[in-house]
């Protein structure tokens, strides 16, 4: 079975929806806890770009460690790593020292735990299965996404951060047990071509990047404001979009398989650039803002499986680790760059809804970008 014939992927999709758990309870806590703290709008969105500048520094030197340990082994402690953010993350009190500490150590662990884990997936995916294995990730992230959002909320709010975040870090280290009988994958001392063929992906990531900004960043922003700041509403809010996620992608995810690539490619950004208008109009209705904020993770499953390609292409390059340094490299400089503008915006007084109607550009170009990727045949796919 397509879904499921693979083990190795299995267990790094059983760990994705471990990790999705944590990310549930904690991770989107993770901006709008910021805003609890007494960190400004424009500063939060400052410290997101900090982070993702701290994570393009750190990368060249990660590639060493690569060689000499595995990607097994480095996503093993990048995995262990993000658990170390939520600590600090509970300590942070408004713009002081421990906000710049929680930049840097959340820069070192994503950038540990992406960069291997794309590389992972991509490595031991199969090309022609490469839909229906990111749909049942997706579909695993999404179950995950239905009750944890309710943990990290009903634990912030009866017992405080420092609990909270430390039960998310728990959570987070056990994310490593599906990964221990992963095999471990080389990496070559060297290598000709990978940054080359990393190019297609790299402008991807570039517009993923700018458009994630705006569409799931500070979207939580927005719909934490429109919630009145509560932990519990937003957590519900997002329990909901969970429920509403939970095996859509698995459609698409064959549809893709099956040669309909384009045709996917369409449907799943057409349905993403409704709900950013949606999304822009629903700021200060609660109530619609909490069916936007499902929609929208509809259409982030919807558009899971066709970037597929991309790491189908990470998969055919001369080296997939050295290929994803690349498209990383992109992401964040595109999520830097919509942060930064984001936070000027904002502090002169721009409406949020206007402000994430800037991830439509973002939207229209990843689209046109995967278009162009996917063959029109499926013999033909990357």
């Amino acid at each position: 079975m397509a879904y499921f014939g693979n083990d190795a992927i299995n267990r790094v999709n059983l760990h994705s929806g471990i990790q999705a758990f944590a990310q549930g309870a904690g991770g989107v806590f993770f901006l709008v806890f910021l805003l609890k703290a007494g960190v400004s709008i424009p500063l939060t969105l400052a410290a997101q770009a900090a982070i993702v500048a701290g994570r393009f520094l750190i990368r060249p030197a990660l590639l060493p460690l690569a060689r000499r340990w595995g990607l097994k082994r480095m996503l093993l402690i990048g995995t262990a790593a993000l658990a170390a953010q939520y600590l600090v993350l509970a300590e942070v009190h408004g713009a002081g020292a421990m906000l710049m500490v929680l930049c840097a150590v959340a820069s070192g662990a994503e950038v540990f735990y992406w960069l291997s884990f794309n590389a992972t997936f991509s490595t031991l995916g199969d090309a022609e299965h490469r839909g229906h294995q990111v749909s049942a990730r997706e579909a695993l992230v999404a179950i995950s996404g239905i009750a944890a959002p309710l943990v990290g909320a009903f634990t912030l709010v009866t017992f405080g951060p420092r609990a909270a975040f430390a039960l998310v870090a728990s959570i987070q280290l056990l994310a490593t047990l599906p990964l221990l009988r992963l095999p471990n994958i080389p990496i070559r001392a060297r290598t000709e071509g990978a940054l080359r063929a990393a190019r297609p992906g790299i402008v991807f990531s570039a517009l993923d990047g700018w458009f994630d900004t705006f569409f799931l960043l500070l979207w939580q922003i927005g719909l934490f404001v429109t919630l009145g700041e509560s932990f519990a509403r937003y957590g519900g809010a997002m329990a909901f979009a969970g429920l509403v996620g939970a095996g859509c992608g698995l459609v698409l995810g064959r549809h893709v398989d099956a040669g309909h690539a384009r045709r996917a490619v369409l449907i799943a950004y057409g349905v993403l650039a409704s709900v950013v208008l949606l999304r822009a109009a629903s700021l200060g209705s609660p109530e619609l803002a909490t069916i936007a904020n499902a929609l929208g993770t509809l259409a982030m499953i919807l558009i899971s499986p066709v970037i597929g390609v991309i790491s189908n292409l990470a998969k055919a390059s001369p080296c997939p680790f050295r290929f994803h340094m690349g498209t990383e490299a992109g992401w964040d400089a595109g999520c830097f760059a919509a942060c930064l503008i984001s936070a000027a915006l904002i502090a002169m007084g721009i409406p949020l809804a206007f402000v994430i109607l800037l991830a439509l550009p973002g939207a229209i170009a990843s689209a046109f970008v995967l278009w162009q990727l996917y063959p029109a045949r499926r013999d033909r796919l990357p």
